[in-house]
């Protein structure tokens, strides 16, 4: 099996950075309670109306290809939906035991310590001071370890594009937070479903809203606590596993859930870039023989096909010769018999 240069320095690079980020906090024990002063959005499920408009504006605003159903078709709501390569965010609807639908908007939670960070060994995966997960497809190997390791199935891939595939999600509209405006989706929402702030504040108002309807929510912020605390926070007045949400996670994030594993890496990292620099090398060598094989294996067809195509045109020469010959021959006793040449020798 070949290995792609790309793939071999991605591997390199693991290897590098796991030595390299032994003592780092991603890897360490201590919890991470955010940058302060970080953005976030509270997600409101009593106040949703399922119109999609959020949809709409995200994909406006990311500048992503057109849906297949337009945004205001909310017969899509009758089907469950995850984002994908093309579509960072979508509202999907649950019928709760309790009565009517509720609806809640699916994007990328933008952990405090994000498990796809944590389980990137080139670091494209970064949490921002603003509060954003970003993502960096120039320093992305294509080796998906952050799908598997998310555990709100949101990282996507881009499968349809053969040259430069990236990892695709939610930026939380990072370039926008940076010029001090609203999050598309949370510009477009009618009903205030969608609250914009520092996380601290966020808090505080859930709190304020759970205080003053104790009978319209749950007494739980998720997202506050779950895997070490997310910078999209939810309320609701059902429980949270009926819309779609895990509550088997747990509070420990993804690092403080890794660290254990991740403290024997070093022991066995150094060794790493010497054993995948024996295979690139074996890899080549191999590459180069099969190479010079297949230029020989060319070189004496090309040779066999020039000398039969010689020996062929050295007959047809010397067939064309006789001919040629022949056919004189015969010309000249056919101008001798119609001058009487013949006929005067023969009396003679």
């Amino acid at each position: 099996m070949s290995i792609k240069r790309r793939t071999f320095l991605g591997l390199i690079g693991a290897a590098g950075v796991t030595v390299a980020s032994t003592g780092a906090r991603a890897a360490g024990n201590a919890h991470f309670d955010g940058y302060p002063g970080s953005k976030g959005v509270l997600f409101d499920a009593t106040r949703c109306i399922g119109c999609r408009k959020c949809e709409a504006a995200c994909n406006a605003v990311n500048e992503l290809p057109a849906p297949a159903e337009k945004f205001d078709d909310l017969t899509v709501l009758d089907r469950s939906r995850r984002t994908d390569a093309k579509t960072f965010t979508v509202v999907n609807k649950y019928e709760t035991p309790s009565g009517g639908p509720v609806y809640r908007k699916m994007q990328c939670n933008h952990c405090l310590e994000p498990a796809c960070a944590s389980a990137c060994f080139v670091k494209a995966f970064a949490k921002t001071p603003e509060g954003a997960v970003s993502y960096d497809a120039s320093v992305c190997v294509g080796c998906r370890y952050c799908m598997i390791a998310c555990p709100f199935n949101i990282p996507t891939y881009e499968y349809d594009e053969p040259l430069s595939p990236r990892v695709r999600k939610c930026t939380m509209c990072r370039p926008r937070i940076l010029e001090g405006r609203l999050p598309g989706c949370v510009e477009a929402c009618p009903k205030e479903a969608l609250t914009f702030g520092t996380r601290d504040e966020l808090i505080k108002i859930a709190r304020k809203r759970i205080e003053k309807y104790p009978d319209r929510y749950l007494d739980h912020i998720y997202g506050e606590r779950e895997m070490g605390g997310t910078s999209w926070l939810y309320i609701s007045g059902v429980p949270f596993s009926q819309i779609g949400l895990r509550e088997d996670l747990g509070y420990a994030s993804a690092p403080e859930l890794t660290s254990g594993a991740l403290a024997a890496v070093p022991v066995v990292a150094g060794l790493w870039p010497a054993l995948l620099g024996g295979l690139w090398a074996i890899n080549k060598r191999k590459e180069k023989i099969a190479r010079q094989e297949k230029r020989e294996a060319v070189e004496n067809a090309v040779a066999r096909a020039s000398a039969e195509a010689e020996s062929k045109l050295s007959a047809a020469l010397s067939k064309a010769e006789v001919e040629n010959r022949r056919r004189i021959e015969v010309e000249v006793k056919r101008a001798l018999e119609e001058a009487g040449l013949n006929d005067t020798k023969e009396e003679g």
